[in-house]
């Protein structure tokens, strides 16, 4: 009878032992456009917001919670948080209050355990005034005589709270994603006629299809995505560069179809809003088009770059449906840097020395490209001759894409190099008519 009785008390208190979960970690991030409050929670938990003015301040109620972690430093760059302080309510109850720097629109939202966090309350935090944050920086600079630089538009993977694949000694990939891009940036910075952005230049996330919103508000001609890979066995090594997948660009178009919020977007300098369905899609799968191929031209450029660093995973350049390749109208490729899984490749990724290698091999790639097809308008587009006297055939050219590159025939282009037909083959070279 009294092991009966012990088991049914057992039983009675299991209910509410869930019903008092715990706060066992607390992160603050800050982005430049918000800031991001995540609370690891032993559970799911019951939580109310309150906004309170003079001063500005939100409360946090979380019910019969208790709090069993240290409250965060808030750093000196949020533009919304100044202080977080904490209390027991009711006995019960824990409350948080934010005292903020100003009003703020606050957003929350539960998450599921998965292989790396249990439960977690967020709560973001977003200006109630945008006009008070800092407008992006304008890049799209033009000389006197009406020329611009290049923009490449630099974007590290995950961020934050998303900390991307981890190797066995624990390092982040976000963190290695960041120092290589960083890299990045400082070697386009030195090259004339070209200037890089940033989507993310600190450890907070930016959403993905936010990174595309930046690259497009920035006018990029080249977006680059730098991630490190992992793979369930330890052994496979190299790098690897992904261009978007033909499914992937397939449910893109579809969805900027079917959603009425694009039609004030751009698809090639040309809007949605005013043109029937059909027309609309014609339109879009021609931007879609000529962009997929300058990011193929691209990609095959940085591939070769790498492939001469050292090892690279598969025999060309990948495709896949990746979220951030899917700018219609930016070209747009994602560089797997190495596998982070890998132990040999998790410590060259630390090595400043081979994050340097990496992001010069990155950049050879794409200076490759634009010199031989620079946008038009551009500091390097002035530079070029009208065309060059000999070209490398590489994968993915066709006869008639290079005339029209260099606006050439394609019966001056076969006479000059007596070709018959449109077979060309890698490494072929072809000498390019003037004028023709």
């Amino acid at each position: 009878m009294k092991k009966l009785i012990i088991f049914l008390c057992l039983l009675i208190s299991l209910p509410l032992q869930a019903k008092n979960p715990s706060i066992n970690g607390l992160r603050l991030w800050a982005a430049p456009d918000h800031t991001r409050l995540v609370f690891d929670t032993s559970g799911p938990v019951d939580h109310t917001l309150m906004s309170l003015s003079k001063p500005n301040r939100l409360v946090i109620d979380l019910s019969n919670t208790r709090l069993r972690a240290v409250i965060p430093a808030v750093s000196q760059d949020d533009h919304y948080v100044q202080h977080v302080r904490s209390g027991v309510r009711n006995k019960n109850d824990l409350r948080v209050v934010l005292d903020l720097k100003q009003n703020v629109r606050p957003k929350s939202f539960m998450l599921k355990p998965n292989s790396k966090y249990g439960y977690r309350l967020v709560i973001d935090l977003y200006g109630a005034n945008e006009g008070r944050l800092k407008k992006p920086e304008v890049v799209k600079t033009v000389n006197k005589n009406g020329l611009r630089d290049i923009i490449v538009a630099i974007d590290a993977g995950h961020g934050g709270e998303d900390v991307g694949a981890i190797g066995a000694r624990g390092t982040h990939e976000k963190d290695v994603s960041m120092a290589i891009a960083r890299r990045l940036k400082a070697l386009i910075q030195a090259e004339s006629g070209m200037r890089p952005v940033m989507t993310r230049d600190g450890d907070y996330y930016v959403a993905l299809r936010k990174r595309m919103k930046i690259a497009r508000q920035r006018k990029a001609d080249l977006f680059i995505s730098i991630h490190a890979d992992a793979f369930r066995d330890p052994r496979v090594r190299g790098a690897s560069v992904y261009t978007l997948s033909n499914r992937g660009a397939s449910s893109e178009a579809a969805r900027w179809l079917a959603k009425s919020e694009n039609a004030a977007d751009l698809v090639g300098g040309v809007t949605l809003d005013d043109k029937d369905d059909l027309l609309a899609s014609v339109l879009l799968d021609l931007s879609q088009t000529a962009t997929r191929q300058v990011s193929s031209e691209a990609a095959d450029k940085v591939y070769l770059q790498l492939k001469k660093l050292g090892k690279v995973h598969g025999k060309r350049v990948q495709q896949a449906g990746f979220v951030v390749l899917k700018s219609p109208d930016i070209p747009s490729i994602l560089v797997e840097t190495s596998f982070i899984s890998n132990p040999n490749e998790e410590r060259k990724l630390n090595d400043p020395r081979h994050q340097k290698r990496l992001a010069k091999a990155i950049l050879g790639g794409v200076r490759s490209y634009f010199e031989s097809a620079p946008p038009p308008g551009t500091l390097l587009a002035a530079r070029k001759p009208t065309a060059p006297a000999k070209y490398v055939i590489s994968r993915g050219d066709t006869l008639s894409g290079i005339a029209s590159r260099y606006q050439v025939s394609l019966a001056a282009l076969r006479n000059m190099n007596r070709i018959a037909g449109d077979r060309i083959r890698i490494g072929q070279v072809l000498r390019i008519p003037r004028g023709g």
